[in-house]
């Protein structure tokens, strides 16, 4: 992987600024930067900040490149990315991220740059990039099953969705049998998020249209038939680039008291014991559904690690549960906490990221759907692939009761029906975890790039 390919490239990275897709962005650039690439990664000024001092030992072939971030009305100028918001600022900073086309439309033009890798919200850059020579590659963050459950361009841009019922059912384009589609509650909760003017869906449709192709990041061993649909319904190449299945880093926390203190705790608990549970950085419960989430919590009974973030926890429940719970406030070395013998499960959000993390381990799932962006099809294709069981909620509002919470985490932990379920997610770490694997992927996805360039050539599946 770390040979220096015939010809050397350089390609732009512009993610749509949220965690969620920068860290795979950048992943891809590492990969990238290995084959002998050059990499210019382009965000905004705090996105840049955070990751070199997230990431100091980048290599010199990946340059990071701030783009001044532009001025909204009602947008904080401290905020740079969802993390920073809450839902129904987002659409302020889509419109901040369109205002930046003229920036990165000069960096284009004097940097000689052979592709641009984007993102679903840049829907302006593959005709930009078109005008100036650049190829464009649109990098879908998102798996195969959303992407097929979104459609093709023309429906996107002025076709199917034109009520909130209409993606509560699974399209007529789809051929096999799946329920991954979403709840009304996750619809309404993905529409607060939306710029009035410029869709999310009429971003994706112009985006997948404008581009030469997609990149998704998933495999074949895990998504065979929504894989082999998208170029039909595209009418261009879609090309897997493997699960980008991140490293556990051995020195993420060390010099963390509290990573320190967390680890001694864990060393004191049985083998597959505990259940680890994260909602990400921006799924936000009212202080009704968190209580209900805490009482299910306290309700399994199990020893549990609980990752919190600006959420209100209920008086008292520390004190109840301190013999056996472990609330850690704030960002927390997520990779190596799944990595310890004692997490035998993961309560998550069914975010992309964290899903892969937990089957590289070979973790059970309890689904907890965040609602927003594909949370809520990855809890229905998660659930259908028996890796977890879905936590039961109103498919109107979302609301669910701590009782059915503890009744899902002690089916996915320790009772006799979950056994399948624990014994299908043993089996994906042989999938997930396999960095062999899901690296002759990228390999793939480099020779095309190369060849593209080398021959120039149009792109082939």
């Amino acid at each position: 992987m770390g040979r220096e390919s015939k010809q050397s490239l350089h390609v732009a990275m512009f993610p749509w600024l949220a965690h969620g897709h920068i860290t795979p962005f950048l992943q891809l650039s590492k990969f990238l930067s290995l084959r002998g690439h050059a990499v210019s990664f382009l965000s905004t000024p705090s996105n840049v900040a955070r990751l070199a001092l997230a990431h100091p030992d980048l290599p010199p072939s990946i340059r990071l490149v701030s783009l001044p971030m532009p001025h909204v009305p009602n947008l904080p100028d401290s905020a740079e990315s969802t993390s920073d918001l809450d839902i129904d600022s987002v659409p302020h900073l889509k419109k901040a991220y369109d205002l930046l086309e003229p920036a990165l439309t000069r960096f284009l033009s004097a940097s000689r740059v052979d592709f641009v890798i984007h993102d679903f919200a840049s829907h302006w850059l593959p005709r930009a990039a078109a005008q100036l020579g650049v190829r464009s590659v649109f990098f879908s963050t998102f798996n195969a099953t959303t992407l097929a459950l979104l459609g093709p361009p023309s429906e996107l841009i002025g076709g199917r969705f034109q009520k909130p019922e209409d993606l509560t059912c699974v399209p007529a384009w789809i051929p096999y049998e799946t329920t991954a589609c979403l709840r009304l509650y996750e619809v309404l909760l993905n529409q607060r998020g939306m710029d009035e003017e410029v869709s999310d869906f009429c971003r994706f449709g112009h985006t997948i249209d404008g581009c030469d192709f997609v990149i998704v990041r998933s495999c074949r061993e895990f998504e065979l038939e929504p894989l082999s649909l998208l170029p039909e319904i595209y009418q261009k190449p879609a090309i897997p680039i493997g699960l980008l299945t991140p490293a556990v880093r051995q020195d993420e926390g060390d010099g963390d008291e509290k990573w320190k203190a967390l680890k001694s705790w864990l060393d004191t608990k049985r083998e597959k014991s505990v259940l680890y549970i994260a909602l990400g950085t921006e799924v936000i419960l009212s202080q009704e559904l968190t209580n209900e989430l805490a009482a299910g919590i306290e309700k399994s009974g199990l020893p549990f690690v609980w990752v919190v973030r600006n959420r209100l926890i209920p008086a008292g429940f520390e004190d109840r549960v301190s013999d056996r719970g472990f609330i850690w406030a704030g960002w927390a070395p997520q990779t190596r906490i799944l990595a310890h013998e004692a997490i035998g499960g993961f309560l998550t959000h069914c975010g992309w990221n964290s899903t892969i993390e937990a089957l590289s381990r070979g973790l059970p799932l309890v689904l907890f759907s965040g609602g927003s962006s594909d949370q809520g099809p990855m809890a229905r294709l998660l659930h259908e692939k028996r890796v977890g069981f879905e936590v039961p909620r109103d498919e109107a509002d979302g609301s669910f009761t701590g009782d059915v919470v503890a009744e899902t985490i002690q089916r996915v932990m320790v009772e006799p029906e979950g056994e399948p379920i624990r014994a299908t997610a043993r089996a994906m770490k042989e999938v997930f975890g396999d960095m062999e694997l899901q690296n002759k992927y990228l390999e793939e996805f480099a020779v095309i790039l190369e060849k593209g360039v080398a021959k120039d050539q149009k792109m082939v599946n």
